[in-house]
């Protein structure tokens, strides 16, 4: 085949191509890597790469270079270049050797995916499908996205029921950076974890001499949020005295410190949250009702992860660019086998579970993409067939799941009718039936 040929099918290739000698010079340059780059196959020709294509890993990762001095290839690689005009473009690049007839090294070939328009599409979706730290397209989260700025200005006492590992504090957190005390302190205290004579004093705070170690004044974290938010975590687990003095700080807005003979007063709003159902521990006696509807202002009830299954694909991938930023890794995605047992798991532990079924797998991936062996062994055990579980099959792409998990959620809602869930999407019902054969849904 001779150059011409080479030429004429390089240039019918959408993705850009280039190819280098042992020393960086450009060799050739196709039709898509002019469009990507905004620069001309006559200029780039016989330059230097790194000064035509202007990557983030130039001067410190060069791609090709690796390739060439590893004989590895490498594979959809995300990064960042500049174009000609200084903007910058994320792409997608794979690398690979080149050899004479005598198997020499002669240099490298790199080929490169315009991804502006997926990411463009990408942040729509997460626009879409957060709120602060938050990332769910979740039906329900996304009705309280849009009151979570309501209740926020409300000052009002906010109650957040769910269970462990479903983000209580993000949603807390949030609430305060949205409302007029986001320039004043957030204070967490999690009751849990201090027995009561310690809780009390470290909500309280005491005064010299309160107490035989008492050998100066500390504040409480009533008097630490004093002006700005009290987040009580786990407020299920008090006594039933230490209630008596809470429902006061609610009722008076004053409290005492430990040892103190005078009133201090409060200015603070109380964000609460629960694992445990408040109103069944009213009817056992265990938690104060008059304490309980003082708390129950606002309530917020967070689903548990397996009731919200769509956000697991936008959470991997959230959970993914965390962990190469704080770990300096270049994983890309997970295996659709992964994603298929992810999807089947009950996940007990809800999101925090997710995150750490992640983190394992990173420490064990050397790749750039997650695979079944990378997740924790207790993964695989646990799976079994769930009832009225939808099975999502063959997803080339995030958006792909995305759009299938959507689907799942509106025909589970509307109990499999299609036709009102293809009228709620804004489809017809045979463009419905398609993508549901596309993906393969079952609602089983």
């Amino acid at each position: 085949m001779n150059k011409l040929h080479t030429d004429i099918i390089l240039d019918s290739i959408a993705d850009g191509v280039f190819t280098v000698d042992r020393d960086w010079n450009i060799l050739s340059f196709n039709k898509a890597a002019e469009k990507i780059t905004g620069v001309l196959r006559d200029q780039a020709i016989g330059q230097k790469c790194f000064d035509v294509f202007r990557a983030d890993i130039c001067q410190t990762a060069c791609a090709v270079r690796r390739t060439i001095e590893s004989g590895k290839q490498l594979i959809n690689l995300p990064i960042t270049i500049l174009n000609s005009e200084g903007r910058k473009i994320p792409i997608s690049i794979s690398t690979a050797v080149l050899y004479d007839q005598n198997n020499h090294i002669i240099g490298g070939v790199e080929t490169f995916r315009d991804l502006s328009m997926v990411e463009m599409l990408r942040k729509e979706i997460y626009n879409q499908y957060t709120s602060a730290d938050i990332i769910s397209k979740n039906h329900e989260i996304q009705k309280i996205f849009g009151i979570l700025p309501d209740i926020a200005v409300s000052d009002s006492t906010v109650l957040i029921e769910g269970p462990s590992g479903t983000g209580k504090e993000l949603f807390a957190r949030a609430i305060h950076n949205l409302s007029g005390r986001k320039k004043r302190k957030y204070i967490v205290v999690n009751c849990g974890a201090l027995p009561d004579t310690l809780l009390e004093s470290e909500l309280f705070g005491y005064i010299k001499g309160a107490f035989t170690d008492a050998k100066k004044d500390k504040p409480g974290r009533f008097a630490l949020a004093e002006g700005g938010t009290l987040f009580l975590d786990e407020i299920g687990d008090i006594s039933t005295a230490l209630q008596v003095k809470l429902l006061r700080v609610l009722q008076e807005k004053e409290y005492e410190p430990l040892g103190a003979t005078t009133t201090l007063k409060s200015n603070i709003r109380i964000i609460a949250a629960t694992n445990k159902n408040l109103l069944e521990l009213v009817r056992r006696g265990s938690f104060r009702e008059d304490l309980y509807y003082r708390l129950n202002v606002v309530k917020i009830t967070l689903p548990p992860l397996s009731l919200r299954r769509e956000d697991i694909p936008l959470l991997v991938e959230h959970f993914i660019r965390k962990f190469n930023a704080n770990k300096g890794k270049d994983i890309i995605n997970i295996s659709q086998s992964v994603l298929s047992l992810l999807m089947r798991h009950a996940f007990p532990g809800n999101i925090r579970e997710l995150e750490n079924i992640i983190e394992h797998a990173f420490v064990l991936c050397r790749g750039s993409q997650i695979e079944e062996e990378h997740l924790p062994k207790e993964i695989h055990e646990s799976i079994s067939p769930q009832s009225g579980e939808a099975e999502i099959k063959s997803l080339e792409s995030p958006l792909a799941q995305a759009e299938a998990a959507k689907i799942t959620e509106i025909l589970r809602r509307h109990a499999g009718n299609r036709r009102k869930t293809a009228a709620e999407l804004g489809i017809n019902k045979t463009t419905l039936w398609r993508k549901i054969k596309k993906y393969g849904i079952t609602l089983q």
